[in-house]
């Protein structure tokens, strides 16, 4: 049976999906070379693993319709990156990346903008 709970993973989902796609060009726009999307290992997911210059970036992206609970750079806390972190060394040792520059950066999409946060954490 199909709920609105389920109504609304579906919602969320889309929105998140859509806040990525923006993202991707711009980031392309900036000049960015996007490496993987959505990468996922045994710790957990990375939204966009990307390029710039002999820079290795890490982008966690969040989206909100609005900021009546709070901004999405917010929903970043400590534990999740910490699992980014995680994440991104099984990357890292995976593809032999450790020779690059590493930064972590958090975009968020509020109302359609976009905020791009370099060296969130």
């Amino acid at each position: 049976m199909f709920g609105i709970k389920d109504f609304r993973k579906i919602q969320n989902k889309i929105k998140g999906d859509i806040g990525e796609i923006s993202v991707q060009n711009f980031l392309k726009q900036k000049g960015y070379q996007i490496l993987e999307l959505n990468y996922k290992n045994y710790f957990g997911e990375i939204d966009i693993i990307a390029r710039q210059g002999k820079t290795i970036v890490f982008v966690e992206v969040k989206a909100r319709k609005n900021a009546d609970f709070g901004r999405p750079v917010e929903a970043v806390n400590f534990y999740k990156q910490n699992k980014i972190r995680t994440v991104a060394e099984i990357y890292l040792q995976k593809n032999n990346q450790f020779y690059n520059d590493v930064r972590f950066d958090v975009i968020e999409v509020l109302d359609d903008n976009i905020n791009h946060i370099e060296n969130a954490f």
